[in-house]
């Protein structure tokens, strides 16, 4: 896989198609309905049906890599105490 340097640091990015296995168990599909940047974190509000709301917090880093917005469709990924999404 070719690597790439995007403001000196190195990764590998993923091709269209690429899936990635993950060890997350409960993976909840859902809706953002809400994105409330601080200077540092990000609140993320993601609709997953039935009435039902999670909420988490993320780097702005994160919700900035990922062009996170209202209406996108992603997965929440909950390990332990930690919600993490993937879009």
């Amino acid at each position: 896989m070719l690597d790439e340097r995007i403001d000196g640091n190195l990764f590998y990015p993923r091709r269209r198609g690429d899936t990635m296995k993950l060890s997350t168990r409960n993976q909840i599909k859902g809706t953002v309905i809400e994105v409330v940047k601080g200077t540092v974190a990000a609140k993320v509000r993601i609709d997953i049906g039935g009435g039902n709301t999670i909420t988490s917090t993320i780097t702005v880093d994160a919700v900035n890599d990922l062009k996170l917005e209202k209406g996108d469709q992603v997965t929440a990924l909950i390990k332990a105490s930690s919600i993490m999404i993937g879009k």
